[in-house]
């Protein structure tokens, strides 16, 4: 399977998860979920940074996992160009809350961010059950489970 061109750069400004959660293994998981060229930036934060640009660009005062930040949202666009921002201390307790190891929970919000980045959505139900289909695939064909299956 040929691999879509990729310009990658992942930003720790939140440094908790570099050594977990490294580029490679990022570059990898972005990778299965491209559908097109991309140029794409991951950006690890804290809450704070977190809460002030979904507030900011969202309007919701709160930090959430994954924000993306889509800037070729038109189909004749050959090159997906995005921001994709993961919060630290979202990402972790949802881990923990979902009782998932954090890479799994990192490599499922990566594939959703960059999904986003497509054009993908979840808006209506139809977008959801489609993405959250093709979500799982994409994790499975990565050896990751089902991350919408129910725990125990």
């Amino acid at each position: 399977m040929q691999k879509n061109k990729l310009t990658l750069s992942v930003q720790y400004a939140d440094p908790r998860l570099k050594e977990s959660v490294p580029r490679p293994q990022i570059r990898r998981w972005i990778q299965a979920a491209l559908f097109a060229p991309a140029e794409l930036t991951i950006r690890f934060v804290d809450a704070e940074e977190g809460q002030t640009l979904n507030r900011d660009y969202r309007g919701k005062d709160y930090a959430t996992n994954v924000l993306t930040f889509a800037y070729t949202e038109d189909e004749d666009s050959e090159v997906t160009q995005a921001d994709i921002i993961l919060c630290t201390d979202v990402l972790e307790k949802e881990a923990a809350e979902q009782k998932k190891p954090l890479l799994d929970h990192a490599a499922h919000l990566i594939v959703h961010g960059v999904l986003h980045a497509q054009g993908y959505d979840h808006e209506e139900e139809e977008e959801a059950t489609e993405m959250e289909a093709l979500e799982t695939e994409i994790l499975a064909g990565l050896g990751f489970d089902n991350p919408y299956a129910e725990r125990s």
